[in-house]
């Protein structure tokens, strides 16, 4: 019944994971040094950047965000200018929760956000893509019975997938092991990439195996 959107889904999957492929090795060819270890703060930008452009770009291309109900260039704007505004302020948000659960406040305050930017880029700038800047459809999607697409299936196992991956990569970090990534916060941003990289597999197979029970309310 969801074959096609199945497919779609694991073709954009495929993309968006070489592209974490790509940002990870082409660096270490241009760049003198880089490593996911030694130069950590890049490799967590080009991730980022690769990402948001990828997904930006395949989602766009297949039409998968609501249409605008108007088509002004006013209104284009408006609604680029609170993505924009939306991707910013997910940043302070994880920076903010990543405080209080324990990172340090001001010490690796740059680590802290780019952290922060690794998060936003994988799960909020994904809701943007999917949902547009409607922060009700995020409630909507996120709360019990919410989705409404297998696109917004998808985005419930990949975000979750992500802050788990993120959550878990934490735990390391007291241990006494003296290994580089223990440094903040090498364990927590390579187990969201891990736990992303999990949900971009996991959701499609998910959905082709539960294909025949999904139901969904019309929108």
């Amino acid at each position: 019944m969801w074959d096609h959107e199945i497919r779609a889904m694991a073709s954009t999957h495929a993309i968006i994971a070489s592209s974490v492929f790509m940002a990870t090795v082409l660096p270490a060819v241009f760049v003198p040094g880089f490593s996911v270890y030694g130069t950590h703060l890049l490799w967590i930008y080009s991730v980022s950047v690769a990402v948001a452009a990828v997904s930006v770009s395949v989602f766009w291309l297949l039409g998968i965000s609501p249409p605008t109900k108007k088509h002004t260039l006013g209104y284009k704007m408006s609604r680029l200018f609170r993505s924009c505004l939306y991707f910013f302020l997910s940043c302070l948000f994880f920076h903010t929760v990543v405080v209080l659960y324990g990172a340090p406040l001001i010490e690796s305050a740059l680590e802290t956000f780019s952290l922060a930017v690794l998060l936003t880029s994988l799960t909020t700038l994904r809701c943007l893509c999917v949902l547009g800047p409607n922060v009700q459809a995020w409630i909507r999607v996120f709360s019990r019975h919410g989705a409404m697409s297998v696109w917004d299936t998808c985005l419930q196992i990949t975000v979750a997938c992500t802050l788990i991956g993120a959550w878990v990569g934490a735990f390391p970090i007291p241990l006494d092991w003296d290994r580089p990534w223990q440094v903040w916060p090498v364990s927590c941003s390579l187990g969201a990439m891990i736990g992303y990289l999990t949900g971009l597999v996991v959701a499609p197979a998910w959905i082709h195996y539960h294909r025949k029970q999904l139901t969904y309310k019309c929108k």
